[in-house]
């Protein structure tokens, strides 16, 4: 008989005295147990064995169709004088199907004001909860239509957008970031797929199946592969437009969309930083590591996050044939940062920082300086660490804060050799 949602809180372990031995796989190890011994065995084949791991395993690949698609990408609105004048916005539908009731993704574009003729600008694009007209208070930016899902700030009835919703996400402060000289990019990740085990018929997913295929295979993408796959469509449109710095676009992702951004970075090299935020089980966190949230409860309370063959260690975290330390690893060389929470126990902050601490051999092995940190650091609010492999250990709870984003801020400046 299955284990109630009770029982299942119940086995939930906080307790550092019982999270058990276990055995990391070595990512610097072939799967027939030999050993990596170059950047070019990583690169040309240790990586991509990892990569088709992860991939089969956990996010499910992408079908064939989806790998094709060339978004046509329009934008539906300019204003000059957004946010009082402190800022360009633009908004842009990018198209991924032909057919008109295919899902369109409505990415919102803040660049600040004033651009001069040709500058680009170096940008931070984020997936987030509660749609675009959430972001900002301001009647130019269209309210969604979509399905938004419990726990949204304010103003949603019914899982539908109502005028009171406008400007109540606190978590992507629009004008602090513009005033570091940074564009912000955004979409509402229910554009891709909307959050619900139903949605998949409606979203993306739901367009690229074959005749006669009423759901994905057990190889095939779950909705965090399906939300990574949209990131990049927005990289598409970013790559092309005319005053964003293409070669600088961080990727942020917080909660759920941290473990869709590490995904995203995976698997598309032109994000230049990956920034996971309290991602926890399924994103940075250890999963063999028994503290906190588990498979189980990823494939129990959100079966459509991962692919099919992912529930065959529901209960069996040994099993894996991988861990998170080697997703992180597979964005090497390129800067990644993790964040944790002291308050989120639930997300395994140490675990996060094991998993940061377990990639470095890759990240040294490709000639950068990894972590740097041997011990975990207590929380602190300026407890940032700038290596190649960033981490932040903060006070408080799960959550996206302005200091986070300062955090965030620095770490760009810092690799991208930006002064002040």
């Amino acid at each position: 008989m299955a284990a109630t949602a009770e029982d299942r809180s119940r086995e939930i372990n906080y307790d550092e005295s019982k999270v058990g031995t276990y055995v990391l796989p070595d990512p610097l190890a072939f799967a027939d147990g030999t050993p990596v011994k170059s950047p070019e065995d990583w690169t040309a084949r240790r990586r991509p064995e990892l990569a088709k791991l992860f991939e089969s395993q956990m996010f499910g690949r992408l079908p064939e169709a989806a790998r094709a698609v060339k978004p046509r990408c329009v934008v539906t609105s300019e204003a000059k004088d957004a946010l009082s004048g402190k800022a360009a916005r633009r908004l842009v539908d990018i198209h991924v199907g032909d057919d008109p009731a295919a899902p369109a993704i409505h990415l919102l574009v803040y660049l600040p004001a004033n651009l001069e003729p040709g500058r680009r600008v170096p940008t931070f694009l984020c997936l987030n909860f509660w749609a675009n007209h959430a972001i900002a208070d301001e009647p130019g930016i269209p309210l969604s239509t979509r399905w938004i899902g419990s726990g949204a700030p304010a103003g949603v009835v019914d899982n539908r957008a109502t005028e009171k919703a406008r400007g109540s996400d606190h978590m992507i402060p629009v004008e602090r970031i513009l005033a570091r000289g940074y564009a912000v990019a955004t979409a509402y990740y229910g554009d891709i797929e909307e959050d619900h085990a139903g949605a998949m018929k409606n979203g993306v997913r739901g367009l690229f199946l074959r005749p006669g295929q009423v759901e994905p295979a057990a190889d095939e993408w779950g909705a965090i592969a399906a939300w990574a796959w949209g990131l990049s469509r927005a990289m598409d449109y970013l790559e092309a437009a005319p005053d964003v710095d293409a070669r600088r676009v961080a990727l942020m992702g917080h909660s759920r969309l941290g473990k869709t951004a590490l995904w995203a970075g995976v698997n598309d090299p032109r994000f230049a930083i990956v920034i996971s935020n309290n991602s926890g089980e399924g994103g940075a966190a250890l999963s063999k590591r028994n503290y906190g949230e588990t498979i189980e409860h990823l494939n129990t309370s959100f079966p459509h996050w991962f692919c099919g063959n992912y529930k065959a260690y529901t209960g069996r975290p040994d099993a894996l044939p991988f861990d998170q330390h080697e997703e992180i690893a597979l964005i090497a060389p390129r800067p990644v940062l993790v964040v944790s929470a002291e308050e989120d126990r639930w997300a395994d902050p140490k675990g996060e920082f094991l998993a940061a601490k377990a990639a470095e051999p890759v990240y040294k092995l490709l000639g950068t300086d990894g972590l740097g940190l041997d011990t975990w650091p207590t929380p602190a609010i300026d407890s940032l660490s700038r290596g190649t492999i960033g981490y932040r250990y903060r006070p408080g709870k799960h959550d996206v804060t302005v200091d986070d984003w300062v955090a965030y801020m620095d770490f760009a400046d810092h690799h991208w050799n930006i002064r002040r």
